[in-house]
């Protein structure tokens, strides 16, 4: 089972997360930002991934913190849970439409860290969530992913559909790019030998 557990613990958060990528969309979350276990729940769901989170952190001084490490936390667990990569179609891309909002998302899974963040998201909260933390959290989650990642927001107008349309179309590229291949077999899908 493709699988990893992360604990994670700083002065600012501490963190316990498990992801299993041949899931069935399960997941148990209390991340301490509402509008990032919303998200997070539609990214269990519509990568067939099953997660758990708890998070503890310092959201007296806001939820940038939590978000930035459950980013890195999950970066983790996702490449720890992919192994060498063997057998993996690597690549994924969706686009997806939530309402009024249009996202596409492109991935692969490199090795090599790269975001390309596209969304324009025009206010500067939902709720109580900051927008501008979207960009943090993916950009944490590339970083310890090895992750190539790009999103391009081509219509919208709601920051809530925006930022949804986001987390489910990265949800279900992802699945594509993490799927095993049977045309590979136990083989890398590179000409390098190394991902």
């Amino acid at each position: 089972m493709r699988s990893a557990t992360i604990e994670r613990k700083t002065a600012e958060t501490d963190i316990a997360l498990t992801l299993t990528l041949d899931g069935a969309g399960r997941s148990d979350l209390n991340s301490g930002v509402g509008f990032l276990d919303h998200m997070l729940t539609l990214f269990a769901a519509h990568g067939r991934f099953d997660l758990t989170l708890r998070c503890v952190g310092d959201t007296f001084v806001d939820d940038h913190h939590s978000v930035e490490d459950i980013g890195i936390a999950l970066g983790m667990a996702l490449r720890e849970s992919l192994g060498d990569k063997r057998g993996i179609c690597r690549y994924g891309q969706r686009l997806l439409p939530m309402d009024e909002a249009l996202v596409l998302c492109a991935l692969d899974l490199s090795g090599r860290s790269c975001l390309r963040y596209g969304l324009e998201i025009p206010t500067e909260k939902v709720g109580s969530f900051d927008t501008e933390l979207v960009e943090e959290f993916f950009a944490a989650l590339c970083r310890e992913a090895g992750l190539t990642l790009h999103l391009r927001q081509l219509d919208g107008t709601n920051s809530h559909h925006i930022i949804e349309a986001a987390f489910k179309a990265f949800a279900r590229a992802l699945r594509e790019a993490v799927s095993l291949d049977g045309a590979l077999s136990n083989e890398l899908p590179s000409t390098k030998g190394v991902l």
